[in-house]
Order: structure tokens, then sequence, then C-alpha cells
């Protein structure tokens, strides 16, 4: 009996971590999982010594909040694995909590692998020290980050991206269009501000007068935007209904920004994920994101690479145009925007250029690090 330790913070997590799992069991029956599941963890055989709704928390002062909590669920898991030691370790993503579980672990002579990279290539690369300490193996999503971790002389293995594997290599726009009822004879332009209420309150207005801005430019077009909540919903609205000019046709969808990406011509989003999406279902875009000052400074302190959209770091192209912080303003992506919707040649270069990038992805990512566990089992 192959014995292995697990534990996913997420629901992100809890997706990747079950699928791992689905595959492992698949190539050995005689296979065991326990750890911090979440359901689909549970749904897929683990056994569940916390849930992983415990580490499921988000902003500062939440963290500080439940941090005793934290650190406790972190203390006993350690002491559970090191006196029932697991073959191997997989902590997969929630880097905060696993890279120093796999330290304690490691130190202990278990094998630990990671699944998924912080954004260590990005910012506060002086992590990476601590993060060869606590792994044997790390597990990437991205070909760019498995080239940083080889630099620094950390065993790593980049395995592609299961949202690559998920996403279909062509995008069928029209089928989205019918399934939201918005019209196939429109050029659609998609506006998603984010899913947190303060994303969208720093950016809503933001997008809603760049649509205004084209509206005023060039005609036929339609603009919807996702709402993640009720209370997103609600807000948006009311921001859309108190507009003293209102020029702009634009729909308000439930929930899935998938389907909204899937059904746009172009789009206009926050910094974020939705980036990566985006680029996997070949849509052109152009990115936006504002803090607070204070963060922002923060932020360029500790960044090492000045660009923020994942598809930008594939390769010398920068497909993606991004304005940030006192850049983000309709003066810059008003025209930015309009270019590309006039310019069928420069979107038909994006959209090949992130078919490339898919294509770079989509490996099929649960197979490959089933692989790679097993071969460090044997």
């Amino acid at each position: 009996m192959i014995r292995i330790g697990i534990v996913a913070g997420e629901k992100s997590g809890d997706l990747i971590a079950a699928d791992l799992i689905r595959v492992l069991k698949q190539k050995h029956a005689d296979i065991s999982f326990e750890g911090i599941a979440g359901p689909e963890m549970l749904a897929a055989g683990c056994r569940a010594i916390y849930d992983s709704d415990e580490l499921a928390v988000m902003g500062l002062t939440e963290v500080l909040k439940r941090l005793p909590g934290l650190l406790s669920i972190r203390k006993k898991i350690a002491q559970y694995f090191i006196d029932n030691p697991p073959d191997i370790f997989i902590g997969v993503d929630a880097p905060d909590f696993n890279l120093a579980l796999e330290r304690k672990l490691k130190s202990h002579n278990i094998k630990t692998v990671h699944y998924v990279s912080p954004s260590v290539w990005a910012w506060r690369q002086y992590r990476v020290k601590k993060i060869a300490k606590s792994v044997d193996k790390m597990l990437t999503l991205f070909p760019f980050e498995a080239k940083f971790y080889e630099k620094h002389g950390v065993p790593v293995k980049f395995i592609g991206h299961p949202m690559a594997d998920q996403i279909p290599l062509e995008c069928d726009t029209q089928s989205a269009r019918e399934k939201m009822l918005v019209p196939q004879n429109k050029r659609v332009i998609g506006l998603l501000p984010g899913s947190r209420m303060s994303e969208v309150k720093q950016l809503l207005d933001l997008m809603l007068d760049t649509a205004s801005y084209l509206s005023r430019h060039e005609e036929n077009l339609f603009f919807i935007i996702p709402a993640a909540t009720k209370n997103l919903k609600s807000y948006i609205e009311e921001r859309i209904t108190h507009r003293e000019k209102n020029n702009i046709s634009i729909k308000i969808l439930d929930g899935n920004a998938r389907d909204v990406m899937q059904a746009s011509d172009l789009l206009l989003l926050a910094s974020g994920t939705a980036a990566l999406e985006a680029m996997l279902f070949k849509k052109p875009m152009i990115v936006t994101y504002k803090v607070s000052p204070l963060s922002y400074w923060l932020i360029k302190k500790l960044a090492s690479v000045d660009k923020v959209s994942l598809p930008n770091h594939f390769d010398k192209e920068d497909p993606v145009p991004e304005y940030l912080q006192d850049q983000a303003i309709v003066d810059n992506i008003g025209p930015a925007l309009l270019d590309l919707l006039r310019h069928k040649d420069k979107q038909e270069d994006i959209c090949q250029n992130f078919l490339k990038y898919h294509k770079q992805l989509k490996l099929n990512a649960s197979e490959v690090a089933a692989n790679e566990i097993l071969e460090m089992l044997n």
C-alpha cells in the first residue's frame, strides 16, 4: 500500500488535487490519500483529517484573525505525518501554509512535492532559498517558472496547466452567445471588473466610461458584464442606472465569467487569473488594475518583473496591453481598445500567439504530475 499525504487549501487547489488523486488511483490500485481535503478530493477518495475550508482565508485582517488557528492546524498535521510518515507528501498551492509544512516534513526525511508554484519568479524572489529547503520537487504550471527554478538549482518539472486541458483549442463564440441571449450581429466587448466588491468598486466606473468612449466612436457595439454574486449584480445595476449619459448597450449576466469571455470579441478585464482564461479562449484583451497607493508602492518594491499579465511572460511578444494604477484612465484604455477593435489583423496575430501558448500548456497536467510522483516513489 502506498500512502500519500496531501494538502489543498482553496477551491482551485481542491479541483487540481482531486484530478491528480483520480489519475494516481487509475495508475496504481493499491494507493491511499489523507490530509486536508475539500469536497472534490473527498469524492475522489481522499480521507480528510481537516477540511480545506479551514485554510480558505482572504485579506490581511482575516488572515491575522485566523492565524492562531491556522498555525495550530499546521502544527497538528505536521505531527500527524511525522508520527505516521507517508511515502510522499504533496502540497497543492496554498504556499504560505504548505511550504513551511513541507520544510518540516522534509527535515524528517519525508519526500515532499509542491504542486503549483507561488509567483516567486515575479516578486519576493528571496523566497526561493526557503523553497529549496522545503521541496524535493516543484511541479510548475508554466514553462517560465521551471526556467526560474532550474536557474536556482531547485528540482523542477513543468507539467502544463490543468485549465489548458479543460478549455478546447477552438472557442465556440456563437454557442456562447446563444446560451446567454447575446446578439449575434453585434461586436461584443466583455467587461470584467473582478469578482470581489473591492475590485469592482475600483474598476467598474472606469470600464463603463471606456464603454461610453467606444460607443461614441464606433457603432454596433454590445457590452456584457459578469456578476459573480447578487450583491455585485445589484451594485453594477445601480452604477449603470445612475450614470447621466448612458449611451451604451449593455447586459449584466449572472455568474460565469468564462461564458462572457467565450461570447466576446474583445475583453477589458481586471488583472489576475482571468487574463490566463481569456488567453486560453483566444480573446484579444486589455488588462487594468488599481490598488491603494501604499499597496502599489509595496508591490513595486517587491516585484522583479515589470509585466503583470501571465500571457506577457511566454515570450517577447507582450500581446496584452497593461494599464495599471495612474495609467488606468479612459484616455489610455479607450484609444487602445478602439485601435484593437478597428484592426482585425492585430486581433488575429494576438489569437495566433494565444493558440501557441495554449498548446505549450496543454500537456495533460494531471497525467504528467502523476507520472512524476510515481517515479519519485520508485
